[in-house]
Order: C-alpha cells, then sequence, then structure tokens
C-alpha cells in the first residue's frame, strides 16, 4: 500500500514559482504523477515521470514551465513550477500510475492535495 503527502502550495503573483513535494511511503517502485483541480472542472492531468526518473511527460498547457523530478533516496517527488499563471490556480493532487495512459481512471493511492492560488 502506498501513501502520499502533497506539500508546498500557497499563493503567488503571476509570473513566479513555487515546487511542490509528494512525500511516498510505503512501496516506491512506481510512476507518479501529479494532477489539478480547478474549481468546478474535472480533474486534469499535469506531468508523469517514471519510476527511475529517466522518462518524464507533460499537458501541453505547463510543458517548458513545469518540471517534474524525483529523488527516490528521499522518497519523494516533485514539481516545480515557473511562469505561473492565474490559470494554474488548482488543487495539485500526486498519485501512483498504475496504467498506461495519463487518464485519472490509470492512476491511483491519491494524496489529499495541496492548494496552489497565483493571482494577477
Amino acid at each position: 500500500q502506498v501513501h502520499l503527502v502533497e506539500s508546498g502550495g500557497g499563493l503567488v503573483q503571476a509570473g513566479g514559482s513555487l515546487r511542490l513535494s509528494c512525500a511516498v511511503s510505503g512501496r516506491t517502485f512506481y510512476d507518479m504523477g501529479w494532477f489539478r483541480q480547478a474549481p468546478e472542472k474535472e480533474r486534469e492531468f499535469v506531468a508523469a515521470i517514471s519510476w527511475s526518473g529517466s522518462s518524464t511527460y507533460y499537458a501541453d498547457s505547463v510543458k517548458g514551465r513545469f518540471t517534474i523530478s524525483r529523488d527516490n533516496a528521499k522518497n519523494t517527488v516533485y514539481l516545480q513550477m515557473n511562469s505561473l499563471k492565474p490559470e494554474d490556480t488548482a488543487v495539485y493532487y500526486c498519485a501512483v500510475r498504475l496504467g498506461s495512459s495519463f487518464r485519472v481512471t490509470d492512476f491511483g493511492s491519491w494524496g489529499q492535495g495541496t492548494q496552489v492560488t497565483v493571482s494577477s
């Protein structure tokens, strides 16, 4: 069983940066992902990383601005978010990738989420 705890969210001005962390306990040899959910919107894929860290994947909306990484020695997955925009405002969740797609249904063991708010 895997337990995930996100942290690092907060309030930032447009153009600013934040780094989110996802602490992983339990079995750690999983591909991992970050998703986000804005009010009254569906949860959407943001980024994913293979268990070794050698492969990364991004939604088009964040490509070039966000970077996913992991430190398996620390059992932590990160999401570095630069050049933040008001439309990046959402609750951000990390999850274990259980399937082959980037759909919500192919991820599990969701954390509780961390709020990111970007002011204009």
